[in-house]
């Protein structure tokens, strides 16, 4: 399968990825005692800091959501492993169980807000692992210092050489980004009415992606039928 007609690396699903992406961490800073559940570069700084500090409590706040997130790239991975991908793509089972685990969090008092953050911090570690390109390139869907440097990189490369393809690819970067953004602000909306239940639309845009991904299964069958019919003349 071509990787532009890949689903797991389309734009739709990029877009719907980047929106949950900014919606939790949006969550977790605002909603869940100022945690980045994404970043997990802030947390392991604000670690050492306590560490520094002799703030042992304190530092297993960042502790937990980085090690959550460590077991959720690993639970990927071994989802990708053991899949035979009969009925689903190994892709589909990471992003029902992100969803079904934001979806727990929705249900968690404030006062189990480092269990909640782990959880997040889980989920996104998923989808890191399992969404890491959107048409061929290298992109996150739940941080933006990467998306930013490689789309500045590609702007930089078209002003020098003047190829098409490097400006295209650097308004893909920047448009996750923005798409990143947005989900930020449509979670600081869905807090003010939602409260801890917000977290409940980023499981409803997973959701999607995982109906979208049946489109391109659809596709690869007949594209496969298409080839052979082809091979067999």
């Amino acid at each position: 399968m071509k990787r532009s007609k890949q689903m797991s690396e389309s734009i739709e699903l990029g877009i719907l990825l980047a929106l949950s992406g900014g919606l939790m961490d949006a969550y977790s800073y605002i909603y869940r005692d100022h945690v980045f559940a994404n970043a997990q570069t802030g947390n392991i700084l604000l670690f050492g800091i306590q560490l520094a500090e002799k703030n042992w409590t304190a530092a297993l706040h960042y502790l937990f959501p980085i090690s959550a997130f460590v077991v959720g790239i690993a639970l990927a991975d071994i989802v990708r492993m053991k899949t035979d991908e009969k009925n689903f793509h190994w892709r589909q089972i990471c992003v029902l169980i992100e969803a079904f685990v934001l979806i727990c969090v929705a249900f968690f008092p404030q006062s189990m807000n480092t269990v909640a953050n782990s959880l997040i911090s889980f989920a996104c570690g998923i989808q890191v692992e399992s969404f890491r390109k959107i048409h061929g390139q290298g992109i996150a869907t739940t941080m933006c210092i990467g998306n930013l440097r490689s789309a500045t990189q590609n702007l930089c490369e078209y002003w020098s050489t003047k190829n098409r393809k490097a400006v295209e690819k650097g308004m893909l970067y920047y448009g996750i980004i923005i798409c990143f953004v947005m989900g930020a602000v449509l979670g600081n909306a869905c807090i003010r009415y939602l409260h801890g239940k917000a977290i409940l639309v980023s499981a409803g845009l997973l959701a999607a992606a995982f109906l979208l991904m049946f489109v391109d299964k659809e596709k690869e069958e007949k594209e496969a039928a298409s080839h052979r019919k082809v091979y067999r003349k």
